[in-house]
């Protein structure tokens, strides 16, 4: 099968799977006469940990904008689950399922680690602000769960014995998982990772497929990761979506992928696959 049979197939495949957990149609994000991303569609089946790849600037992390809230697109459809969620709120996009790590890490610096997972519990409360003073049944029955279910997070991820710590005070790599932590915290259903190895030695970089594996089986996770590490996107990914100037230039499995010419020329080069094998 040919390169571009193979990608119409995969398509095909995806767009006809029972439980589609995330859908762009076509979507379109413009920036006055600068047209960051080109009537891009993905469809990604739940449970499927898939790659969003291309050179610096081609448009990935706008992707992840138009995702979740941050822009609204200037045109074309973005659906979860089958709802519309093109154009709305962030925290609205969050509530009903997706969370994101950011290719520059966002912590809240003026709080412990233990804190900062805790936050993101906080989508789920159903107690109102006015309740905190008071001290209401459930206000302490929620912040109990809070400190119980952003300790078993950071165990997960193997960050229980710097629960106390400044978060900005961890090494890098920690502040990587622990951003992690705070986005399951949020109890997402789609997770999407920005550049999650940026920074890290090989030795972490294994570490982190391994982590990103475990956390899809044991949260029932779909999870869609931008990144340069091609051996991190091609050990974990089944299904790759290529940019470049905001256009979709390739997409199918890491070994489509991995052999397609336009790919190689605009972003692997020609000495990635004998590289890729050692």
């Amino acid at each position: 099968m040919s390169a571009a049979s193979e990608r119409v197939h995969m398509r095909e495949s995806l767009h006809a799977a029972p439980s589609l957990r995330l859908e762009l149609d076509a979507a379109t994000m413009r920036f006055g006469g600068i047209t960051a991303v080109s009537a891009l569609d993905m469809a990604i089946p739940r449970g499927l940990i898939a790659g969003l790849i291309g050179p610096n600037g081609a448009g990935k992390t706008t992707v992840f904008n138009m995702i979740t809230g941050f822009y609204t697109p200037s045109s074309g459809a973005i659906r979860f689950n089958g709802r519309a969620i093109t154009g709305l709120a962030p925290h609205r996009i969050c509530k009903y399922g997706i969370a994101r790590t950011f290719q520059n890490i966002r912590l809240f610096s003026g709080l412990s680690a233990l804190q900062n997972v805790m936050i993101g519990s906080y989508l789920r409360r159903k107690s109102s602000w006015w309740m905190a003073p008071l001290q209401l049944p459930l206000v302490r029955r929620e912040a109990k769960a809070s400190f119980e279910q952003a300790m078993h997070l950071l165990e997960r991820l193997d960050l229980a014995d710097v629960a106390d710590q400044p978060a900005t005070a961890l090494p890098y790599g920690a502040q990587r998982r622990l951003e992690i932590a705070r986005a399951l915290a949020t109890q997402p259903q789609l997770l999407l990772l920005d550049e999650p190895a940026a920074g890290m030695n090989p030795q972490e970089s294994a570490e982190l497929m391994d982590l990103i594996r475990g956390i899809r089986e044991d949260f029932d996770l779909t999870i869609l990761l931008i990144e340069h590490d091609m051996k991190v996107v091609m050990g974990v990914c089944a299904h790759i979506w290529v940019l470049e100037y905001g256009m979709c230039i390739a997409e199918g499995s890491p070994d489509a992928i991995r052999g397609n010419p336009a790919v190689i020329k605009a972003y692997l080069g020609e000495e990635y696959d004998a590289n890729a094998q050692d």
